[in-house]
């Protein structure tokens, strides 16, 4: 039989990631997977958090080498851009507050995954 959880995740439910529980971290994990998975560009969401940040693209202007502006991107670099954010944002949206609080000074998906990890299986965060 298929429950309501299943049919979410089926029919692309996508209006909040699921909430992290205590002794549910391992589930919360595969879950979250999915969730990021059935979003639009899923796949590079799921890159950044699993393999780290964007290397931002810098140009080079007058032998001084700067960060690309984002209105300068290229499409794809806008996309890449833009899941790097959406994959913080996926992670932060599914915390409860007693986690939040704790994390959330982390901007980079993947630091956040592992510092979540961390917290979970009781490993201090301070590290």
């Amino acid at each position: 039989m298929t429950t309501l959880a299943d049919k979410e995740i089926l029919l692309g439910a996508d209006n909040r990631p699921p909430m992290l529980k205590k002794d549910m971290y391992d589930s919360w994990k595969s879950i979250m997977e999915l969730y990021m998975m059935n979003r639009q560009h899923g796949r590079t969401i799921l890159e950044f958090v699993e393999k780290g940040p964007l290397i931002w693209p810098t140009i080079e202007e007058n032998r001084v080498t700067r960060p690309k502006k984002y209105s300068k991107l290229s499409a794809t670099e806008v996309i890449q851009a833009d899941c790097d954010i959406k994959a913080t944002n996926i992670i932060l949206q599914g915390l409860p507050p007693e986690v939040y609080s704790l994390v959330s000074n982390h901007k980079v998906a993947k630091e956040l995954w592992e510092k979540i990890q961390l917290f979970m299986q009781g490993t201090s965060l301070t590290k």
